[in-house]
């Protein structure tokens, strides 16, 4: 099936040159289920951004109702019973892409909804755009490292990783690494392309920063790329800081016991963006000690909201020049010593790189915006 795709240069029936942002009609078919990670945050946010610009844009990926997951097929993820592997009903999928008959298909994930999108759209001579967010390979090494399983997951991933590739019109990355690795994989043409700010984020009144450093945040999936380990951690070791965490993911239960006996660590659940911007309003910093992250779009989003951000060196955003000077890099001092660090800072010296996050990510947002329309119309011409 995989060999019968059609060559990705292959220019849609209904394409021309004279082609407007308005009159585009977009397709994503993601794996990635709204809000309930990173990739999903990051489609959400942008089709909010764009669905004013174009003529239609649709998703067709899982949904979550009422806790529940709804797809085609749905199993377990190995390792992480919050994630779910979905299948789609491929008919209904090929239904609705005849219907819309999009000028670009966005594949941001490479599980079975991104394969099968990416197929029909080729077989339809629809031009794809693939984006390569996560990866999987790192994460396939971290938890299962020496197994049959890291060797299965590695050669899927690699495999599909290089189908897409091969018909994609481009490949688009959201940190420099990612597209080094993209490249190394065989995509021929790779974009860097930066993550939105939610629109939520940006339309809400700012809460002002006074320049205090109690309340720290952590949001983001529980899992062992996060390095939870060291936000427990630096709670023990400073127990002057109040720590909150949200989110859901393989190490919940890790965060609940050390929450039932560290008084100044608490559990918050998993959040709807919405809640997830007052929360960042309530607290004083938001961490993130990855021991990798593609991009941490978390870390753009408390940015956004001018807020104090700690990174890891692993995550994507510190490769963008254009935001760096407004992130606090965690380096070998490793979490607690960094949030040591910035606890003696002036006050002045706080509200001063608050305010500089702010300034960066609304220019940084306001630039890849423009990125977007150019590669979306590059594409559909």
């Amino acid at each position: 099936m995989m060999g019968s795709a059609m060559a990705p240069d292959h220019q849609p029936k209904n394409a021309s040159v004279g082609l407007k942002m308005e009159d585009l009609r977009l397709a994503v078919i993601s794996d990635a289920a709204p809000e309930r990670n990173g990739v999903g945050a990051y489609y959400e946010d942008l089709v909010g951004y764009l669905a004013p610009r174009v003529a239609a844009i649709e998703v067709f990926s899982p949904t979550i109702e009422d806790g529940v997951w709804q797809a085609g097929l749905v199993f377990p993820m190995p390792g992480d019973t919050t994630q779910k592997i979905c299948f789609p009903n491929v008919w209904a999928l090929h239904r609705d892409l005849e219907r819309l008959e999009p000028h670009v298909v966005i594949i941001p994930t490479p599980g079975v909804y991104g394969w099968a999108g990416a197929w029909l759209a080729a077989r339809r001579h629809r031009p794809v755009l693939t984006g390569f967010h996560t990866s999987f390979e790192q994460i396939a090494r971290l938890y299962w490292q020496g197994t049959l399983t890291e060797k299965v997951f590695r050669q899927y991933f690699d495999r599909i990783h290089r189908y897409l590739f091969g018909v994609s019109h481009a490949v688009f990355a959201n940190s420099a690494e990612m597209e080094q690795l993209a490249i190394s994989m065989g995509a021929k043409d790779v974009r860097l392309v930066g993550t939105p700010i939610p629109r939520l984020f940006a339309a809400q009144p700012r809460v002002t920063y006074e320049g205090g450093f109690e309340r720290i945040l952590f949001a983001g999936r529980l899992a062992a790329e996060k390095n939870i380990e060291a936000i427990i951690a630096a709670a023990e070791n400073l127990p002057g800081l109040r720590f909150s965490l949200a989110g859901d993911g393989p190490f919940r239960q890790l965060v609940e016991q050390a929450a039932s006996r560290l008084p100044n660590l608490e559990y918050l659940g998993w959040k709807y963006r919405e809640e997830l911007c007052r929360e960042i309003d309530a607290h004083d910093a938001l961490i993130l000690p990855s021991h990798f992250e593609s991009f941490g779009t978390i870390a753009l989003e408390a940015m956004s909201r001018g807020r104090v951000v700690l990174v890891s060196e692993h995550a994507g955003i510190t490769a963008w020049q254009e935001l760096k000077e407004g992130l606090d890099v965690i380096g070998k001092e490793g979490l607690t010593g960094a949030l040591r660090r910035v606890s003696e800072m002036t006050v002045t010296a706080r509200v001063g790189l608050a305010e500089q996050a702010y300034q960066l990510a609304q220019q940084f947002n306001n630039h890849n915006l423009e990125g977007w329309e150019n590669l979306l119309l590059d594409t559909a011409r």
